[in-house]
């Protein structure tokens, strides 16, 4: 993982708003109905070709495919797992949402009408049997179109890929415990991770779940920190032996984007997060619930070796952030932490479903690209004066 040496390099979660020809093939393919196998190969390695170009364009660093193929950052993967089955029980919101939901229902009852524009709905599933990867041939295509694409642009520092952790996208039904069941996942899940660093892409673990573990209001405190303990001992067990320079890991407080009022802090968070191996942290910061929250990394140490990346861009709204205040946060963390350990990324995915309408529209995620990337040029200017 390269670091901000001479400068401050600049990045971004993953997802990005799929074209409308490609998600008007995938709902097709999604929903199981007839589709043009060919067109949608066709459609997913021109998208990937265009976004890499557009994220040079707009001055992004380290770049990614922005899971042009998936249908959703997290379960695109019940597609490469073995073991699964629909789920007939009902599909229950994570407890942190109800909370919220309980809080604000009037939002709330406009707000998740936005997801009848995703291509398809989210589906349950139930561990039912032996966990396995069956995922190579979707994973390899991912592999290649973002290695295509690549090819077709200069100026790349590194490129990421991005995948889920083992948690948060099926019931368990067949192992005799949860830990069983996610050590399960997680080894099942080790090939995809092997296969995407062997590729010579940074690997980015995807895992809003430990903050949804330390957020649940169903839960005792001694019981939400055995399991967050639990879920990073699961985690590392499925990244052991891949370089730790190699691993990026953002954690969120979800794809949530209401009041937030019962978000937890960042500094109850951040030791959780520090406890998973990785060579990056990726966290939301342009969250106003958390803007401030820098301050924590004065006092809180870096694991040697590792760097900050926080979220400089608001993934919920679409305001374009000032580069100005962007070089403000940028200066923050690297008072805290030193300029080096800072390259500067978003809150979260700008599309984390396939959507016709994604959480920010596409026209203002590039100009949000451009503000990161001169808010750190500006920074360069002061840190390296």
């Amino acid at each position: 993982m390269q670091r901000s040496t001479d400068r401050v390099l600049t990045t971004h979660v993953g997802s990005l708003a799929r074209p409308e020809a490609l998600l008007d093939t995938m709902r097709e393919k999604e929903h199981g109905r007839p589709y043009d196998a060919d067109l949608f190969a066709r459609q997913v390695t021109e998208a990937v070709a265009d976004v890499v170009a557009r994220q040079r364009e707009t001055g992004i660093d380290v770049v990614t495919d922005g899971e042009m193929g998936k249908v959703s950052f997290a379960t695109y993967v019940q597609r490469r797992l073995d073991g699964f089955s629909p789920d007939s029980g009902e599909r229950l919101l994570p407890p942190s949402w109800q909370v919220e939901i309980d809080a604000f229902p009037d939002y709330y009852e406009g707000y998740l009408g936005k997801y009848s524009k995703t291509v398809a709905p989210m589906q349950s599933v139930a561990c039912v049997g032996p966990v396995s990867y069956t995922g190579q041939e979707e994973l390899q295509t991912d592999l290649a179109n973002l290695h295509k694409a690549l090819a077709g642009v200069s100026g790349v520092v590194e490129a990421f890929m991005p995948s889920t952790s083992p948690r948060g996208f099926g019931r368990n039904e067949f192992y005799a415990s949860d830990r069983e069941y996610y050590e399960a996942v997680g080894e099942a899940l080790r090939e995809e991770y092997l296969a995407i660093v062997d590729a010579g892409f940074l690997l980015q673990i995807d895992d809003p779940w430990l903050i949804e573990i330390l957020s649940d209001p169903t839960l005792e405190p001694a019981e939400r920190d055995r399991t967050a303990r639990e879920h990073a001992e699961i985690v590392n067990h499925s990244l052991r032996d891949i370089p730790t320079e190699k691993i990026r890991l953002h954690t969120c407080y979800g794809l949530n984007h209401g009041p937030r009022i019962h978000d937890i802090g960042m500094g109850e968070v951040a030791p959780y997060m520090l406890g998973i191996r990785a060579g990056g942290y990726s966290f939301e910061v342009a969250n106003p619930r958390h803007m401030h929250e820098w301050k924590i990394w004065q006092d809180l140490p870096l694991p040697e070796g590792s760097v900050l990346i926080p979220g400089l861009l608001g993934h919920a709204q679409n305001y374009v952030e000032h580069p100005e205040l962007i070089a403000d946060m940028i200066g923050w963390y690297a008072s805290a932490v030193g300029r080096e350990n800072v390259i500067a990324s978003a809150d979260c995915g700008f599309s984390s479903r396939a959507s016709y309408a994604p959480e920010v529209h596409p026209t203002v995620v590039w100009e949000k690209f451009r503000a990161l990337s001169q808010g750190a040029e500006i920074a360069t200017r002061r840190l390296w004066a």
